[in-house]
C-alpha cells in the first residue's frame, strides 16, 4: 500500500496555519491534495479587499503548500473554486488565469453561501508532486 504523508503547518515555510482539524495537504502516490485555502495573509490579519485579490491570495498561500510537498503551480492538475457571488465569475477567472499564465488547469467553480468573516473565495488543489 502507498504511503500517506501528511505536511504539517511547520512544514510550510510563510504559511497560513490550519483552522481546524485538517492538514494542509497530503501527499499520496505522486499526488498533492492541498486543503482549501481562504486568503488569510501569512503572518498577518489582514484580508486582501476584493475578489480578484483574494483570489490571487488563496492562489499564493496553495503554492507556498505546493512548494513545501514538492510542486509547482505549473504542475497543478485541478483547482476547485468555491465563491460566495456568481457574479464574481469574470474577475476571478482574470486573477486565475494571471497566476496560471499559459499553464490551464482542470477547474470547477462552484457557486456557495457566505463564508465566515468576509471571505469571498475558497480554492483547494490537486498537483503532481514533481521533487
Amino acid at each position: 500500500m502507498a504511503e500517506l504523508k501528511k505536511l504539517l503547518a511547520s512544514d510550510v515555510p510563510n504559511g497560513v496555519p490550519p483552522a481546524g482539524h485538517y492538514s494542509p495537504a497530503v501527499i499520496h502516490n505522486g499526488t498533492v491534495y492541498v486543503s482549501g485555502q481562504l486568503a488569510r495573509v501569512p503572518g498577518s490579519d489582514v484580508l486582501p479587499e476584493g475578489i480578484a485579490a483574494q483570489t490571487t491570495q488563496c492562489l499564493l498561500n496553495a503554492e507556498n503548500i505546493l512548494r513545501a510537498a514538492g510542486s509547482d503551480r505549473n504542475h497543478v492538475i485541478r483547482a476547485t473554486l468555491y465563491i460566495s457571488d456568481i457574479a464574481d465569475w469574470t474577475p476571478v477567472n482574470t486573477a486565475f488565469a494571471e497566476f496560471f499564465g499559459d499553464h490551464k488547469p482542470a477547474r470547477s467553480i462552484i457557486p456557495v453561501n457566505k463564508f465566515k468573516s468576509t471571505f469571498l473565495i475558497e480554492i483547494d488543489i490537486v498537483a503532481a508532486v514533481t521533487a
